[in-house]
């Protein structure tokens, strides 16, 4: 059995508990959060014990630990855990730096742990079915993708103060997934912003819509918006356009049925948000990391993945306030 530490038992923690929960192997054993109702929500899901940073990087009984802590202490436990040799999976992004994040991933490297980072979308089910009919040459060669999310509400403005913004927090999961579809590094973007949904978001310095063009060395393009606001739901759209055709993944609801009548057509409205949407694929996520912890070898993003996710998302940001394409090296 493999033990786990939990650092950071908040909203994404417990969706990261949950998931360890359906792994048959793994277990969280110590639980860290400096706010004891969270903490103890914790514990009372898992049985674990609670402990600080320090014992648990010390502890020898715990393999690996799950980063879901604010984004301002990522880089520097994921450098804790690496000279505690702890396998790491830590929620994006690594860091808002770009620098920072080289630094750490440096000290990823020299230690040779395994790090992992938690792009969940590459593991949902539809997505993977997606990657794989590209895999298998269903579409012939990849042309464009179009890459839809959309947020049911913004989350409060503090948390849009600290997040990095609408490209480094909401997007770069987009811009992750065009280069897992796209299986080419971008090399020029072009990204635009507007404030339509909420003017505090607008005083905080961020966008609450956004699109994004990104370009390939051979012309691969693929476009990605964004919205902080669907009155309908959760909105998670794919496209992939081929040479020999196109594959699409569209938006989940709780049940598939329809109810026809004079009035027209109903069925279920789209599940509410992020937790509800994915949570099959934060649990394929953790079963993921806990085979990679066990040695199995399999394809996880790392903190390469993480790194190039957030050059992309700084690109971005700086295109939409020049006016400009950005080309990346």
């Amino acid at each position: 059995m493999l033990k786990l530490g939990l650092l950071g038992a908040g909203r994404i923690g417990i969706t990261h508990v949950k998931a360890v929960q359906a792994v048959p192997n793994a277990t969280i054993s110590a639980v860290y959060d400096p706010f004891d109702a969270a903490a103890e929500a914790a514990i009372e899901l898992t049985g674990a014990k609670r402990a600080t940073v320090e014992e648990i990087m010390a502890s020898t009984e715990i393999d690996g630990v799950i980063i879901a802590t604010p984004t301002d202490l990522h880089a520097e436990q994921i450098e804790l855990a690496a000279k505690a040799g702890k396998a790491i999976f830590c929620e994006k992004p690594i860091d808002l730096s770009v620098e920072r994040v080289r630094q750490c991933l440096d000290i990823v490297e020299e230690t040779g742990v395994t790090l992992m980072v938690g792009f969940n979308r590459r593991f949902d089910t539809s997505f993977v079915r997606l990657k794989s009919e590209i895999n298998d040459g269903t579409i012939g060669n990849v042309e464009l993708v179009q890459i839809t999310s959309r947020d049911p509400s913004a989350p409060p403005v503090d948390y849009i103060k600290r997040s990095g913004g609408i490209f480094r927090d909401m997007m770069i999961h987009d811009l992750d997934m065009a280069r897992f579809l796209l299986d080419e590094e971008i090399t020029e973007i072009s990204a635009t912003g507007s404030v339509l949904t909420d003017p505090a978001i607008g005083d905080a310095g961020d966008f609450d819509t956004a699109t994004a063009t990104l370009r390939t060395a051979s012309g691969k393009i693929a476009v990605i918006t964004n919205s902080r606001r669907a009155s309908y739901g959760y909105d998670q759209r794919i496209e992939v356009h081929g040479s020999d055709g196109m594959v699409q993944a569209g938006n989940h609801r709780a049940t598939t049925v329809t109810v026809a009548s004079k009035d027209g057509y109903k069925t279920d409205p789209l599940l509410d948000f992020f937790m509800e949407r994915y949570a099959d694929a934060y649990r394929a996520e953790l079963q993921s990391f806990v085979k990679a912890l066990s040695g199995e070898i399999i394809s996880i993003p790392d903190g390469q993945d993480g790194l190039r996710a957030l050059e992309l998302a700084d690109a971005a940001l700086e295109s939409a306030r020049s006016g400009m394409s950005v080309v990346l090296g």
